[in-house]
């Protein structure tokens, strides 16, 4: 995939999740406020596909280049991530990407559970849009795709580049179904808490073949489910996908944990 076929594809599958501009009076498409939407939509997009991963220091001027602009956008747009939660502050000064802590994981996998078994039930009762439908399937090809490429390379697992086109995919996947639920307050409550980066956004080593093959038979029951409108049916599957994910997330997140306790002791006795 070509980066522009990457952006492009990234900006599909996080459309439903990007807050639209207020326009005022003196809102034009080259004014000020443009520019900020644009920093906020890179910023977002970079953590959203794993470039700017859990604890990366946020750089102002870096962005501000990669726009061409000043400084000033950059910042705003930083601000309202940091009162979004997706960036903190960090003890050494500047915005690091927020990095989870357990409960937190654990906290927003609950949330994204409730909502998302819900949408899709409602998904599955109302019908899916031939484009939504057609639009999914593409989403499972790309992960398909994947498993073809792991498996003829002889890797254990997924590369850099890989996993941000799986991640890609698979953010694009469970969006597009909370989108077909139809359901405004839910698509508020997932915009305002950005809870789908923040989920997709926690950092993840590369898929070995036999967890990707996994997530693909997830993904392709739960449509069927939905597309043969068996509601019922869809929300068990996608309940057990999500806590399995879940689940996964933790024990990532417990290695990490550890493996930053070791280093901190070994930079401890390598002082004394």
């Amino acid at each position: 995939m070509s980066t522009y076929a990457y952006s492009m594809h990234l900006k599909l599958c996080c459309s439903t999740l990007e807050p639209m501009p207020r326009r005022s009076k003196t809102h034009h498409p080259g004014g000020p406020q443009s520019v900020r939407m644009k920093a906020y939509q890179l910023i977002q997009g970079k953590i959203a596909s794993g470039q700017l991963c859990a604890g990366a220091l946020l750089s102002e001027l870096a962005l501000a280049k990669e726009l061409g602009s000043s400084r000033t956008p950059v910042r705003e747009a930083a601000g309202q991530l940091l009162a979004e939660g997706l960036l903190e502050l960090s003890p050494g000064g500047g915005l690091v990407v927020t990095q989870p802590s357990r409960q937190g994981i654990i906290d927003l996998y609950e949330l994204r559970e409730a909502l998302e078994v819900f949408a899709v039930g409602r998904a599955a009762r109302e019908g899916v849009r031939p484009a939504d439908q057609k639009r999914l399937e593409s989403l499972l090809d790309e992960t398909q795709l994947l498993l073809k490429e792991l498996k003829t390379s002889g890797k254990a697992e997924l590369n850099a580049e890989q996993m941000k086109r799986f991640a890609v995919a698979d953010l694009g996947f469970h969006a597009l179904l909370i989108r077909s639920a139809a359901n405004a307050r839910i698509m508020k409550v997932v915009n305002d808490t950005r809870l789908m980066i923040r989920i997709f956004s926690i950092q993840r080593k590369g898929h070995r073949r036999d967890e990707l093959d996994r997530i693909h038979k997830h993904h392709r029951a739960i449509l069927q489910a939905v597309l043969g409108r068996h509601a019922a049916e869809a929300q068990r599957l996608l309940a057990e996908h999500i806590q399995a994910s879940g689940r996964e997330r933790l024990e990532e997140f417990d290695h990490w944990e550890r493996e930053n306790h070791l280093a901190q002791l070994d930079m401890a006795s390598f002082r004394l």
